[in-house]
């Protein structure tokens, strides 16, 4: 496994390099709309998987800049959730953490399929990538087995939360704030 301060840094240092770029077609930063999320898992009394999936889900978008993968026209890295998803797992960070983050765009997919209202939240750049590039709507049977998986509501919820992670005008907890919640769940796993 890997020593807690080195993996917190690495994280925090895709954050620090990459972060504060455009969020892809969103009118906010990497950094602010994954802060964004965490806080709203926080305000709703998430625990500290649960925050921490929410801060984590978009990892695979600033990992794209040291790995070598495929574009979605400009809109962020294809399987950017698959991406972040085994580099959380590979990191030590549980399985329920890396569900939330491997399976963000599935739950999109399951919302947009299964709630009418659903795709009206959805900005364009989220449209965007839903149909060109992540399989757009679920079908029935695809929803069904979807809504089996053991964190289903978790992973449900941080994809609301992203929906809600797009405020320009919002004031945010600095970075440092989570530098410290990851070293903590790390130094717990360990």
């Amino acid at each position: 496994m890997n020593k807690p301060e080195t993996t917190t840094n690495e994280i925090i240092t895709l954050f620090e390099k990459y972060g504060n770029e455009d969020y892809d077609g969103e009118p906010v930063s990497q950094t602010s709309h994954m802060i964004q999320c965490a806080m709203q898992a926080m305000a709703e009394g998430g625990d500290m998987e649960l925050i921490l999936g929410a801060f984590l889900h978009d990892v695979g978008h600033l990992l794209r800049h040291e790995h070598a993968v495929e574009e979605m026209g400009g809109l962020g890295a294809v399987n950017h959730e698959g991406i972040g998803g085994e580099y959380l797992r590979r990191k030590g960070f549980t399985e329920r953490v890396c569900a939330m983050v491997e399976k963000h765009v599935d739950a999109k997919r399951y919302l947009v399929a299964t709630d009418p209202g659903y795709k009206n939240k959805l900005s364009e750049a989220s449209w965007q990538t839903l149909n060109m590039w992540q399989g757009g709507p679920m079908s029935d049977a695809e929803a069904a087995l979807f809504k089996q998986h053991p964190y289903f509501d978790d992973i449900i919820k941080v994809r609301l939360w992203d929906e809600g992670g797009k405020d320009h005008d919002m004031v945010m907890l600095p970075l440092g704030h989570f530098r410290n919640l990851i070293n903590e769940y790390l130094k717990e796993r360990n």
